[in-house]
């Protein structure tokens, strides 16, 4: 385990987080991953977050990432299902 130095803070966290597809419908098709691959990128750009692993299967998403304590977990989890929903929409 790698230890994270900010200003103020030593840190290390590793959050492995599913997202299921609403009644798990398989509806995660190539194009639509390759979409929430980008997405997630951006938001590891803009919110400071390291995204370890992302897997999508075709009724859920996997991700393995870490991020600062200023962030909770629910805000995390917030942040990507809003902001990937209201991309691909």
């Amino acid at each position: 385990m790698t230890l994270k130095r900010e200003h103020h803070c030593v840190h290390t966290s590793h959050y492995h987080l599913v997202f299921p597809v609403k009644y798990r419908r398989a509806l995660l098709s190539e194009p639509i991953v390759h979409a929430i691959r980008d997405i997630a990128n951006q938001l590891a750009e803009r919110y400071e977050l390291e995204i370890e692993e992302l897997g999508c299967d075709l009724n859920h998403i996997h991700l393995l990432c870490s991020f600062h304590p200023k962030y909770s977990g629910g805000q995390i989890v917030r942040l990507f299902k809003s902001i990937t929903a209201r991309e691909l929409l």
